[in-house]
């Protein structure tokens, strides 16, 4: 059995760095068998439902990401995880809120950085990241936070109404700069300010249940 597989890149014009990991956890599949025991719950904002980790799972993957964030990020201090979850993304497209037909960003600081590891046998799409078109901005950290916010505000009370979708590619708002594909047993890590959305596409994918939904742990960090 081979180990982990890891791999980074630029994306857009603000080079920042994407590291995208193959055959991350020695055990997908107890994982799945965890997940398929969980009990699962809706969450606040994320268009979907959420449930706890198995305690091991940080503790056996922590070396790895903290090993991943010296190497190519150059970040040497202390990983403290802020928030991980299994998670499966469930809302249907007529009933998604304005935000989240938009692309976010989960932090604005400097020191976040989040992950997403995919445990889906089927995955269809994956993470898309996105530039701003008014303003340039691939990520939004605290300098242009409010710039950001007001711009785009005047924007969606000008503009026709979104569309009843999740965001996966281009759109009048936004130019996606780049996707990260899912696969199972992959994981991805990139700084918590980037634009991003899950590319989700097809109806069939919001399937509620573990053994046969989009079923993927995210994770925040915050590297001191």
């Amino acid at each position: 059995m081979t180990g982990p597989a890891i791999t980074a890149c630029g994306i857009g014009r603000e080079g920042q760095t994407l590291v995208t990991i193959d055959d991350f956890a020695p055990t997908p599949d107890a994982l799945r068998e965890a997940a398929c025991a969980s009990r699962f719950e809706s969450a606040h904002h994320y268009p979907g439902i959420r449930s706890t980790l198995p305690d091991a799972y940080l503790r056996e993957q922590l070396p790895l990401i903290t090993k991943v964030l010296r190497s190519v990020f150059g970040r040497y201090g202390p990983v403290r995880v802020l928030d991980a979850s299994f998670s499966i993304v469930t809302t249907p497209p007529d009933a998604l809120s304005i935000a989240q037909r938009l692309p976010h960003c989960d932090a604005y600081s400097a020191d976040r950085i989040a992950l997403i590891h995919y445990l889906s046998l089927t995955s269809e799409e994956g993470t898309a990241f996105f530039r701003h078109r008014a303003t340039g901005f691939e990520t939004v950290n605290e300098a242009r936070r409010q710039i950001y916010a007001e711009r785009l505000a005047a924007e969606l009370a000008n503009a026709d109404p979104l569309p009843q979708a999740y965001i996966a590619s281009d759109t009048a708002l936004f130019e996606r700069i780049a996707l990260a594909k899912a696969r199972y047993n992959r994981a991805l890590l990139y700084p918590s300010c980037l634009l991003h959305s899950g590319a989700i596409r097809s109806i069939s994918s919001l399937d509620p249940t573990p053994e046969t939904g989009r079923l993927t742990i995210t994770g925040f960090l915050s590297v001191g």
